[in-house]
């Protein structure tokens, strides 16, 4: 499970802000509804919903917020109907994008995402544009404390069908298939593992590797993107 390419961005960071200014309540808040539309408002049953409660734990949503984006999406009170997206596009210096949005209006939400691309000297391309340059996996932030070792980490990946593990400053970072997330994260609570984070994600299989100057070009593009609020998530190939 070893010789995976180094090019995980912790978002940790970057999500506490969003979430000290409310975004990231209400981006979450979307995925509660369509994850409550699809498979009913049981985390018991719905495994999507459990996932996506562990997401807001994970940023320290009020479990009050999780409840009435629950009720809402269960029909107890009047909610919007929320579609996922996905868009493709290039930034500069050859650097694929994909742009992952939940939106009650695609006309407006395509409009916005173009209109991003092209403010930062990128371009919004076709479906399937860039997509062969990602890979979507489940991926698994543990939070590295208390002695805990690559050897634990791996005696859990190994049993729950993940496909990699990766050792950073401050923490593991697990692979598994999207279909395995689910049961990986499930495996990791019961053995006490603090998770930091849990998500399917657009992991880049070809990256394009830039200097300081250049990634802070990107780095703009994708938080004007992050920005809008029909965006989920925001992936790119640099590094």
């Amino acid at each position: 499970m070893s010789g995976h390419s180094k090019f995980h961005n912790i978002k940790a960071t970057k999500d506490k802000a969003d979430a000290a200014r409310g975004k990231i309540f209400t981006k979450i808040g979307r995925e509660i509804a369509v994850a409550v539309k699809a498979g009913g408002p049981d985390p018991n049953t719905n495994s999507k919903l459990y996932d996506v409660i562990q997401k807001a734990k994970q940023n320290n949503m009020p479990n009050d917020n999780i409840q009435r984006s629950i009720k809402k999406a269960s029909g107890e009170t009047e909610g919007d109907n929320y579609q996922p997206c996905l868009y493709e596009g290039y930034g500069t210096n050859g650097v694929a994008f994909i742009v992952d949005c939940l939106t009650d209006n695609k006309n407006r939400t395509a409009a916005d995402v173009r209109h991003i691309f092209s403010r930062f000297g990128g371009s919004l391309g076709a479906s399937g544009s860039v997509m062969y340059n990602f890979q979507y996996r489940g991926v698994i932030v543990i939070n590295k404390k208390d002695g805990l070792t690559e050897d634990d980490v791996m005696l859990v990946a190994l049993d729950a069908g993940a496909d990699d593990v990766l050792t950073e400053d401050e923490c593991f970072v697990v692979y598994t298939s999207s279909e395995q997330l689910h049961a990986a994260v499930k495996a990791f609570e019961a053995a006490g593992f603090e998770i930091v984070s849990s998500e399917n994600e657009y992991v880049p299989i070809n990256t394009v590797t830039l200097d300081e100057e250049k990634m802070a070009s990107v780095e703009k593009l994708e938080d004007a993107l992050n920005d809008l609020d029909d965006v989920q998530s925001v992936y790119h190939n640099a590094e």
